[in-house]
Order: structure tokens, then C-alpha cells, then sequence
């Protein structure tokens, strides 16, 4: 008989403790047909930002041998057709299987107004903030390398929602488990880590151009899983929050690897990229004790 995975997260029940992760599986529309999303715990939406967002120049995509390179640039089609389109059809479509919305901003102010514009749809479970965008008006530094940005964009937020807030933190941060605290502090429900690993590939042999438009990405693949399970760990003892471990998840081993960290749930990536089915799999052998 297969295990019961289920389990109490930011309020709401989790069938299971796999989520698919921002970026990877659109809103969900995009994986119909190939995924059976009744079959997941949750998904994390692509990046919803207060105006459309092309991204950056192609190629925007790189494999290498330990994983692979992005700079999509947060491309998204905007609040406006987020309310209008997706968050309907998913409200019709998700059923049970939890949503998490992924809510980027530039300016201290975008991330509340677009969970503001979001947040009549009951569908939605929290909202996780990319913190590792970068801050147009201090210059250009990443939400999540400030103390006080990440205290004032949760302030912000909390005044417009009362779901769940989850901040998601870069694993370049100098000290990712004392950010973690720092969104504790000001009112987050849970932290998410980790997001990509900032680097560069060139081609040719190392002798020609970066191998993506915009020169550099951010790094996910296997290679970030040691990475993200230390972030867990030491977010979980510092903070107590719930936490939702990214990176580098290929396995139901994987996936315990979290598990054992003190994540609450996990998130699958850039493996869901290269095999969609894959997650329907590692649920598989979580539940039959396999992997």
C-alpha cells in the first residue's frame, strides 16, 4: 500500500511534499496533457511582475556537464493577463493540487501591488517573493542582499494579503540563513532555498563568447543540490519556519535528502525541464519507499 505523503503546510493540505518549481512549468497550462498535475503536491507559477516582460536576448538556455545555465530575464506576460487568463483556468483545473505564485518586483512598491491584484483568487495558497531581483531604485543590488529591502517589501506585502509569504533567497547570499531571519522577523511564513547560483559558460572550448545573450545566468541543475539542502538546514534551525527546498532535486533520494534537512516541501526544477514526467515518478517511489 503506498504511504500517505500528505502533510500540513502554511494552513493548507499538501497530498504530497512535491512542488513543481517557479520558472519551470509556466502556470500549468503549458503541462497539460504531458503532466498530471492532480498528481502533485503543488506548483510555484512562473514570475508575475507588474508589467509584461520580454527577457533577455537568446540563447537564454545552456546545458553543461553539471547542470544548466539560464537567463530567461523573468519574462512573464504581466498581472494584467495573469488575473484575466491563468489564475481563472487554473482555478478551473488545479483542483486540490496547491498554487503557489511566484511575485517579482523592481521597486520596493511592485511586489504588493501585484500580489494586491492577485490576491481575490482563493486558488492561491501563498505567494513566494523572488527576493533575488535586482532593486532598480538602490542601484541595482538584489532585494535579498539588504536587510532592510527584505524588511520593508515584506512589510509591504503583509499589509495587502493575509495568505501565506514565502521568501525565496539566493544562495550567493553572504549569510542566507540570517537573511532567512531577518524575512522571519518581519512577518514571512516560510523562506524558499535556493534559487539559482549566478555564473557564466563560454562556448568553444572556453575560447569563444558567453554562451548565453545576456553573457551570464544562473546556474540549477545536480550540482546545486548539496547547496540548497545546507541552506534548509541551516534556515530550519535558525528561523523554525517552513521551508521549501529547491535545487537540484532529480530523485525521491533527492528528495529525502530535503526531507531529512527539515524541509516541509520540495520543489523539482530543472529536471522537470528535461523529463516533465519525472516528478509523477519521484512521487511514485516516495510513496512505495523505492529511490
Amino acid at each position: 500500500m503506498a504511504a500517505s505523503l500528505a502533510r500540513t503546510v502554511f494552513g493548507a493540505e499538501f497530498r504530497n511534499p512535491v512542488l513543481l518549481a517557479a520558472g519551470t512549468a509556466g502556470f500549468g497550462r503549458e503541462l497539460e496533457g504531458v503532466v498530471n498535475l492532480d498528481r502533485l503536491g503543488g506548483l510555484v507559477s512562473k514570475a508575475v511582475s507588474l508589467e509584461p516582460r520580454s527577457g533577455n536576448p537568446p540563447p537564454r538556455v545552456a546545458e553543461f556537464a553539471g547542470g544548466m545555465l539560464n537567463s530567461v530575464g523573468l519574462a512573464n506576460p504581466g498581472l494584467a493577463h495573469v488575473r484575466e487568463h491563468e489564475l481563472p483556468w487554473l482555478s478551473r483545473r488545479l483542483g486540490t493540487t496547491r498554487l503557489i505564485v511566484n511575485v517579482v518586483g523592481f521597486a520596493l512598491d511592485e511586489y504588493a501591488r501585484v500580489i494586491e491584484g492577485l490576491d481575490g483568487f482563493d486558488i492561491i495558497t501563498a505567494f513566494e517573493l523572488n527576493l533575488s531581483c535586482p532593486n532598480t531604485s538602490a542601484g541595482g543590488s538584489e532585494f535579498g542582499a539588504d536587510a532592510e529591502s527584505v524588511t520593508a517589501v515584506i512589510h509591504s506585502c503583509r499589509a495587502v494579503t493575509r495568505r501565506a509569504l514565502v521568501a525565496k533567497l539566493s544562495p550567493a547570499l553572504a549569510d542566507v540563513a540570517g537573511t532567512a531571519e531577518v524575512a522571519a522577523r518581519a512577518g514571512a511564513d516560510g523562506i524558499s532555498v535556493v534559487n539559482t547560483m549566478p555564473g557564466i559558460v563560454r562556448g568553444d572550448g572556453g575560447r569563444g563568447a558567453p554562451r548565453l545573450g545576456q553573457g551570464s545566468g544562473g546556474v540549477s541543475g545536480p550540482g546545486l543540490l548539496p547547496v540548497g539542502v545546507l541552506a534548509t538546514a541551516r534556515v530550519v534551525e535558525r528561523t523554525g519556519l517552513p521551508v521549501i527546498g529547491v535545487g537540484g532535486v532529480r530523485s525521491a533520494a533527492d528528495v529525502r535528502q530535503y526531507l531529512a534537512a527539515g524541509a516541509s516541501l520540495v520543489a523539482i526544477g530543472t529536471a522537470a525541464l528535461a523529463d516533465p514526467r519525472l516528478p509523477e515518478r519521484v512521487i511514485a517511489d516516495l510513496e512505495a519507499g523505492r529511490g
